[in-house]
């Protein structure tokens, strides 16, 4: 064997070491992240990366949904209730780590989906059982309009720059509401179960209908269906990276989390989630349904390239590298965890 060709190889090895991801190239983790617990009626803060818990603060009953302010001092928490419908919301102080008030909406709108405006002085929630979308005056909690979504089980919401886009469960559609009219807009079709919902970066709407197993991507302008795919496994929520390249959807039945090239519209891979359901699903709000799923559902795209994904039915955070595609690790939680988001840590404390 000669030494030219003891080069060549020696360099095509080493180009082929550095296309391999390693465990040098995880990603620096930062920050915090905070965890709304379903069945304990608690939101845990915990420290990255190492988990370590904050705080854990009472919230009220079923606590679905987490949002955070535009400027990361305060988290608005919905409280769906569970036989009896929920209507409140519960404040957290970020900075601080503790409760702050409770907004009483003086009906039993079982609140749901929540979306900041851009500016931090509003807040928007869902209301099942009255098929609407509040505006609230924030912190104060004032009703500022209350706009019917003219369909069933409205249950998710997501800001556009000038709609927002309500998932309705029980229609299959999403409601266009346009936001300085304060009125909704002809509803879109989209799928049986339509839940999740996210506005991309380039302004198109993608729904997870979790019925028909399937993901559209709707034209946030023409309101039509630009495409749909097919993602079986109950696909529940829609996530974005933050340069909007990559669309991440939990599948709970399927056990993992399906990715999408945003941009190009075409599935990727999937990321299965290997770790099985902490109990027989007893008190929890699909029971037994997905057998020894853990069930994936609540999901929180950090800018270092990590996906934390919660664990309804495992009672755990996966962490995920979405660059290596790949299963980096498990935090512990309270009982069935879904409502999650990440923030920075405060200056000087990460």
């Amino acid at each position: 064997m000669g030494v030219p060709f003891l080069i060549l190889l020696s360099v095509l090895s080493a180009q082929s070491a550095q296309s391999v991801p390693s465990a040098s190239a995880a990603p620096e983790e930062s920050g915090r992240l905070v965890i709304l617990n379903k069945a304990a009626d608690t939101a845990q803060i915990l420290q990255l990366p190492d988990g370590n818990v904050l705080a854990t603060l009472d919230t009220g009953a079923g606590p679905h949904e987490v949002a955070v302010a535009p400027d990361g001092k305060w988290a608005v928490v919905s409280n769906y209730g569970r036989e009896e419908a929920g209507s409140s919301l519960s404040l957290l102080n970020l900075e601080k780590l503790e409760k702050g008030p409770v907004i009483d909406l003086g009906a039993k709108l079982r609140p749901h989906g929540l979306a900041f405006s851009p500016d931090g002085k509003s807040v928007y929630v869902t209301g099942e059982t009255q098929a609407q979308l509040w505006k609230l005056s924030f912190p104060h909690g004032t009703v500022e309009a209350r706009m019917d979504t003219r369909a069933k089980v409205s249950h998710m919401v997501a800001l556009g720059k000038e709609r927002a886009y309500v998932a309705n469960i029980g229609s299959g559609s999403i409601t266009p509401v346009d936001l300085a009219a304060g009125k909704a807009l002809d509803p879109v079709p989209t799928g049986g179960g339509a839940e999740g919902i996210g506005v991309a970066p380039d302004g198109r709407v993608w729904v997870t209908n979790r019925e028909a197993d399937t993901v559209s991507v709707v034209d946030g302008g023409k309101l039509q269906v630009e495409k749909s795919f097919d993602c079986p496994g109950f696909p529940i929520r829609v996530v974005f990276s933050p340069d909007g390249a990559l669309a991440f959807v939990s599948c709970p039945q399927a056990g993992a989390v399906a990715l999408f090239d945003a941009r190009a519209l075409a599935p990727l891979k999937r990321i299965k989630i290997a770790l099985p359901a902490a109990d027989a699903g007893d008190g929890r709000l699909f029971g037994s349904q997905f057998g020894d799923s853990p069930v994936p559902i609540g999901m929180a795209a950090a800018p270092h390239g990590c996906l934390y994904v919660a664990l309804a039915g495992a009672d755990r955070v996966a962490v995920l590298d979405w660059k290596a595609r790949s299963v980096l690790r498990f935090l512990p939680t309270g009982r069935e965890p879904d409502g999650i988001a990440w923030i920075p840590a405060p200056a000087g404390r990460d």
